[in-house]
């Protein structure tokens, strides 16, 4: 582990690694269920499920992935190896999701299984990897808050590019699709530039930190294994994290948080177009504002979180999540709030959307940097190093976003009798009470669950000082062995 401050530049191509993350995960989380669903015309329900399956190979290829990673054994390090075997994968996957070769239902269905979960591995495969490095490459409090906020701003960074290449050059207004998400024709084209951008981010981040490797912990010379024994000690490895109270507890606050955020992202799309009735420049003008406002607020973060501590800015960044999200369609909904076409409704919804990820990437920041001190606090409770376990964790977290997330979305939608296919081209083609029940869901109903995720980090028991102990016992230890 690096005794010395980390250069400005070793930061910038650490955190540039997470614009591939950011790319992929928001692509899927905005596009995958509207695409299968609006404009391939296949059932809310299904394409919900086809998706959330996903997640039972993500509860297995993230904690493998985490342990195999800690324990492993080469001149590249324990994490180098796995960020450069990504690259392909994650490439060619991510293309064919987005560029089925079938067009039956059940086509569609078995496509959107295979494609999403070999995604969703390539992902694991990368992401779990890089983001335990984080917590290798330091143990400073503040300096683990600065990782995480660059980590951070360049996840943020993969989703607004997205989104701003997406609609503006990707799915902008034709004469024969108004609102350019509904042009199937896109998609492949879109997919390819996502596989391209995502391949050359991840191998610049592992190439860019490859000096950091010489300084790292080795983990101790054993026997080899076989996939077996690999299996049973991911099972250990998992059972000895989760004896951790903070790890159970930071869990399931962020499983909450992100299964949340997951289903406004599915909803999105629906929402701009539908409920407030925008085109495609308009959808592109508000929806971009709260990555620019997660962006925004990232280099602010760890200056928040040394004046009041992660666990307050946690909690206080996921309210402020809860409260921005809830506020415009309610206001809406009991018509206090400008109509559809008014001159002041973007910019209303512009400035929310800023204020929301402005507070939001806060907590984020927050929640990374925690993982790391959990894993610390871990250490000196078991005696052993696991980042790899812990950042599973977190990795699963995320990718619930697109998994449960657009589970439950398109569970929601089944349940509102929303109307499928891409001949829905606007509001007038749907009932104005499934246009109410849509935006029930999306604002007041989502907005309330975060109270689940603030009960759960209020549990959590550290703090700078109760970390500074730590490392101060672990010094100890280290020495002493």
């Amino acid at each position: 582990m690096s005794a010395e401050k980390l250069t400005r530049n070793f930061k910038l191509a650490y955190g540039s690694g997470q614009f591939a993350f950011g790319a992929m995960s928001y692509a899927m989380a905005i596009f995958l269920l509207f695409y299968y669903n609006q404009v391939l015309g296949l059932s809310s329900g299904l394409t919900g499920l086809a998706i959330g399956l996903a997640l039972i190979v993500d509860a297995f290829s993230d904690p493998l992935v985490g342990s195999v990673s800690d324990n492993w054994r080469s001149r590249y390090g324990r994490r180098h190896p796995f960020l450069y075997a990504s690259i392909l994968p994650a490439a060619i996957s991510l293309f064919f999701l987005f560029n089925p070769l079938v067009t039956s239902d059940l086509g569609l269905v078995i496509w959107l299984v295979i494609f999403s979960n070999a995604t969703r591995t390539a992902m694991s495969l990368f992401n779990v990897p890089h983001i335990s490095l984080g917590a290798e490459i330091s143990e400073d409090f503040d300096e683990r808050s600065e990782l995480a906020a660059y980590r951070m701003f360049f996840q943020y960074a993969g989703s607004l590019f997205v989104l701003v290449v997406g609609f503006y050059f990707f799915f902008a207004s034709t004469p024969q699709f108004q609102n350019g998400q509904l042009n199937a024709a896109a998609y492949p084209r879109f997919a390819l530039m996502l596989s391209i951008l995502v391949a050359v981010s991840i191998f610049l981040t592992a190439w860019g930190t490859r000096s950091i490797v010489p300084s790292l912990t080795v983990p101790p010379e054993g026997p080899r294994v076989s996939l077996v024994e690999t299996l049973f000690r991911v099972i250990a490895d998992v059972r000895s994290a989760v004896r951790s109270r903070s790890f159970r507890w930071f869990v399931a606050g962020n499983l909450s948080i992100f299964v949340i955020v997951g289903v406004n992202a599915s909803l999105d799309l629906y929402i701009f177009t539908y409920f407030w009735e925008f085109e495609s420049e308009e959808v592109l003008l508000v929806i971009i504002a709260f990555p620019i406002g997660l962006m925004l607020g990232a280099p602010f973060a760890p200056r928040v979180i040394g004046r009041f501590d992660k666990k307050a800015v946690l909690v206080l960044g996921t309210l402020a999540w809860g409260v921005w999200q809830m506020l415009p369609v309610s206001l809406r909904l009991l018509d206090l709030f400008p109509e559809n076409g008014s001159a002041m409704l973007i910019p209303l919804l512009i400035g929310i959307k800023l204020i929301q990820g402005v507070c939001t990437v806060q907590s984020d920041v927050a929640a990374g940097a925690l993982v790391a001190d959990i894993a610390d606090e871990n250490e000196l409770e078991s005696g052993k190093r696991q980042e790899g376990i812990f950042f599973a964790a977190m990795s699963f977290s995320w990718k619930a976003t697109s998994g449960v997330g657009s589970v439950v979305a398109g569970l929601a939608l089944e349940l509102i009798n929303w109307p499928a296919g891409s001949h829905i081209q606007s509001a007038a083609d749907i009932p104005p009470e499934t246009l109410v029940k849509l935006g029930v869901i999306y604002g007041p109903l989502i907005a309330s669950l975060t109270l689940v995720t603030v009960w759960c980090y209020l549990h959590l028991d550290l703090s700078r000082q109760k970390h500074e102990a730590t490392l101060t016992e672990l010094a100890k230890r280290r020495t002493a062995s």
